[in-house]
């Protein structure tokens, strides 16, 4: 009987590549590499995210609270990769259990952080045979540095019919984004989307000559996102308030409602200026291997369990 485990040989010896070029990346600049409980009683309260319940426990949405709580505790570069789970999530591009890549780094901002992006993605590029450029769905992608670097204001001013103003009032937002905007960007060279609105800011801080914004980006390769990043939030009163105002949101749509992270809140009053990163290791390995489905690029998808 041919198994589909068969046919996805290849991309699993890629993928293991990919995640070894990762490890080697952040060891040889000094990150120290942890593990963290992928089960915890409070995750991060999120409008737009389940978590999946475990016992009176939550499975992680992903490791960020715990590994702000090494931060504060004096961790000053830190990385892991690791399992996280979300709740109905299925599609050619997501699974409710997938690997995310999650670093952390002290002192920096998020302009450092995209600095810190081109150049891992680039040294996996380089360390499993690719060199500068990759080539998905007959698109060639040159991976050089400076990639290309776009505000969310503008992205809508370009490439969608109404304003970003008018989508936030409309509540359109996620919508167009990844509608019209998406599909649009990372052509020939990846892409940095920044400057989100501040209501779409969830743990990042806002920009300090101008707080009607986060200091957030997302990387688009393909029109496909690869990771979400911030300038991350160490103000523990404005955290607790964001978070309440999500678990309002929650409420009104009726979503599972989780306990507040109390000690990740008392924790961020210790935590140092930082900038972290989360990256789809399962996206990055369609990429590098040119699949179009998630499933190509794992082992097991759920329905075959």
């Amino acid at each position: 009987m041919h198994h589909r485990q068969s046919s996805v040989h290849k991309n699993l010896r890629l993928r293991a590549g990919i995640t070894q070029a990762i490890r080697k990346f952040f060891t040889d600049q000094d990150y120290l590499e942890v593990e963290t409980p992928c089960r915890i009683p409070a995750p991060a309260p999120e409008a737009c995210i389940d978590p999946v319940p475990s016992a009176d426990w939550f499975l992680h949405t992903s490791p960020e609270l715990c590994m702000k709580r090494l931060l504060a505790a004096g961790y000053p570069r830190i990385f892991q990769i690791c399992r996280c789970f979300r709740e109905g999530e299925r599609g050619r591009r997501h699974l409710s259990e997938f690997t995310l890549l999650e670093w952390y780094c002290t002192g920096i901002t998020y302009l450092e952080m995209m600095e810190q992006c081109e150049d891992l993605i680039h040294f996996a590029a380089r360390e499993t045979g690719f060199g500068d450029t990759i080539t998905y769905q007959g698109e060639r992608i040159d991976l050089k540095s400076p990639w290309h670097r776009l505000s969310v204001k503008e992205a809508f001013d370009r490439f969608a019919p109404v304003s970003m103003e008018s989508a936030l009032s409309e509540d359109r937002f996620d919508e167009i984004i990844a509608c019209e905007i998406e599909p649009r960007l990372g052509r020939e060279k990846p892409l940095f989307l920044y400057d989100y609105p501040a209501a779409c800011g969830a743990l990042a801080r806002l920009k300090p000559d101008n707080p009607l914004f986060a200091e957030r980006f997302e990387l688009y390769i393909c029109g496909i996102e690869l990771c979400n990043a911030f300038t991350e939030l160490t103000d523990a009163d404005e955290q607790r308030t964001r978070f309440e105002e999500e678990q309002a949101r929650r409420r009104e749509s009726r979503g599972r409602m989780c306990p507040m992270p109390e000690k990740f809140l008392e924790a961020l009053k210790f935590m140092p200026d930082a900038s972290g990163n989360a990256l789809g290791i399962d996206r990055l390995v369609m990429l590098f291997a040119n699949a179009t489905e998630i499933d190509e690029v794992v082992a097991f998808a759920p329905e075959e369990l």
